[in-house]
């Protein structure tokens, strides 16, 4: 991203790319001791992790072998995608309003939903950049997020404009994809709003009584559905 903004990239172009290489070393690095230290790594090789880290690998060392093979390192944005799995352990607990509990109870979600948007916004920025590029203003990989950002949010400024047919395909997909992008945040609030109406949530304990549970998940094996005085996972036991 820093590369294609011309004044940071003709300043800091060698440190940019010692960083990338050691970026990719440790890429290397950490891709090679998965696969010895899995006891399937044919299983994890040909995952869809196991394969972005893969792609997200090799583009450097192709650039030595085929012109124009840097493009694919925005497909290191998807190795974001494994933040998903720390934001489940968020716990939605509130003692506030009915609104307020709302909203604390749908904030992963809404966090999960808009780390996905901004994921979403930096590969169509970049591939935006690349097939618009400077003459249509889409002079950086970061402005062309920008645009992406202005696009699916359906604010259109105007100030930019793709000219290409494809970039035109590509706008008009982001578009589409602005009506969802605004609506899902409001159904997991409203959902939310629902079920605090409601009460917490109850299950039967051993003794045929109700008991309240919460949305805690283990740090172990992610179960959810937790009694509010457990200190420990019903299903691994796991030390919640």
């Amino acid at each position: 991203m820093l590369e294609s903004v011309k004044w940071i990239d003709a300043k800091y172009h060698r440190t940019l790319f010692v960083l990338e290489w050691i970026v990719t070393v440790l890429f290397t690095i950490e891709y090679i001791a998965r696969i010895v230290c899995i006891k399937k790594p044919f299983k994890y090789i040909f995952s869809f992790y196991g394969i972005i880290d893969f792609l997200s690998t090799i583009p450097l060392y192709l650039s030595y072998i085929f012109a124009g093979s840097q493009v694919l390192l925005a497909i290191r944005a998807f190795r974001l995608l494994r933040v998903f799995r720390i934001l489940k352990l968020v716990r939605f607990l509130g003692e506030a309003s009915q609104l307020r509990r709302a909203l604390k109870a749908s904030r992963a979600k809404i966090t999960v939903f808009l780390f996905a948007v901004l994921i979403l916004s930096v590969i169509l920025g970049t591939l935006m950049y690349l097939v618009e590029g400077d003459e249509a203003g889409f002079t950086s990989i970061p402005t062309s997020i920008y645009w992406t950002i202005v696009t699916l949010t359906t604010v259109g400024y105007g100030d930019i404009a793709p000219i290409t047919p494809q970039g035109q395909l590509i706008a008009t997909i982001i578009m589409l994809v602005g009506y969802g992008v605004i609506a899902v945040p409001t159904g997991i609030v409203t959902v939310e709003f629902g079920r605090q109406g409601q009460g917490k949530p109850k299950q039967p304990d051993g003794n045929n009584h109700f008991v309240h549970v919460n949305t805690q998940s283990c740090p172990t094996c992610a179960k959810e559905g937790h009694r509010d005085d457990a200190d420990f996972c019903y299903k691994c036991g796991g030390k919640l």
